[in-house]
């Protein structure tokens, strides 16, 4: 039997979306194990002039929990 966790978290990044999501699932990995799947729940941005200035992204993180893990 597999069970799966969710985890919402949020990224952000002076580049990009694609960078911030990046950044995100990389920062994740360093303390959560077996990360499975990512769903991008929402993309926003702040914007200053008229550039923007940083990109933040809402992720829905699936990993597995480890059943055997005492």
């Amino acid at each position: 039997m597999e069970i799966k966790k969710h985890l919402i978290i949020t990224g952000n990044s002076n580049i990009s979306w694609k960078d911030a999501i990046v950044k995100a699932i990389a920062e994740a990995s360093k303390t959560i194990d077996y990360i499975t799947e990512v769903k991008i729940l929402e993309q926003r941005a702040n914007i200053d002039g008229s550039k923007i200035s940083e990109y933040f992204v809402d992720l829905d993180l699936s990993f597995v929990i480890d059943l055997n893990r005492k």
